[in-house]
This record gives C-alpha cells, structure tokens and sequence, in this order.
C-alpha cells in the first residue's frame, strides 16, 4: 500500500465531504432521504459544531474521511467511509491506526455506530477490536393508514 497521508479538514473540504457522505450513505442503504444541498449543509453544520473530520489521501488524492466528536468518556465516530476503488487494499484499517495513535487520545474509548443490517461494516469494525455495547431499537409509524 501507497502512503497514506492525512490532514484536518476545513470548511473548504464540505463539498468533498458531503460527496463522500452521500456515497456512504448510499452504501449503508439509509432509509432517509435527503438531498445533495442539505447533506451539505448539515456537514457544514456539523464541522461549526464540535465535530471535526480528517481525510485521508494517497498522492494528495481524497481516498478517506472520519468524522468524530469528543465526547465525555472519549471520542465517538459519527462517519468513517473509505472511497470503492479503494476498499479491501488495509485503507480503512491503516487510517484507524492513525486516529488511534496520531489523532485521537490514546486512553480514549471510541464509540460507532453501525446499521443492523450493514454486516460488512459491521465485521469490519469488530476486525479492528470493536465490541458490542448496545443495540437501539425503533418502532416505526404505521403509515398505512
């Protein structure tokens, strides 16, 4: 594997964010729509906010991102997404490795969430030393009526 360099990202970087945050959730199957302009408001929203991203970029090519807050008892991770092309090359474990060691607080208990039916995330996660915490349950609305 190439290099993988990483940098903080700015307001600048929302555009970018926002593509890679609708393939992520393309890729999740979200159940909620949301159009390109909200999707990017809401990422700009967030970064204004006490969220903060990294990218990741192999030859200066945006390939990555993490998205994360700190939280009370650490840090947790609201959107980490490695780009198609790049998947099952150790991507998104080498860019785990530098927010585990490089950006985050060692001590730092890392908390994600991860959509029941996304078994891939979910076996990705649990790879890098992820265990289960706890399940959220909804009930949906009876919209048949």
């Amino acid at each position: 594997m190439k290099s993988l360099d990483f940098r903080t990202a700015t307001v600048t970087d929302v555009p970018l964010l926002t593509r890679m945050n609708q393939h992520l959730r393309e890729d999740e199957h979200s159940r909620y729509q949301i159009t390109l302009a909200a999707l990017q408001q809401r990422m700009a929203d967030l970064l204004a906010a006490d969220y903060s991203a990294i990218i990741f970029e192999i030859n200066q090519q945006p390939i990555a991102y993490a998205l994360f807050r700190p939280t009370e008892s650490g840090v947790h991770l609201r959107q980490f997404f490695v780009e198609r092309d790049y998947r099952r090359q150790g991507i998104g474990q080498a860019a785990m490795q530098i927010l585990l060691t490089q950006v985050w607080p060692p001590q730092a208990r890392i908390t994600l969430d991860v959509l029941v039916h996304n078994q891939t995330g979910y076996d990705f996660w649990q790879s890098l030393g992820f265990q289960d915490y706890a399940i959220s349950l909804e009930r949906l609305p009876d919209t048949t009526n």
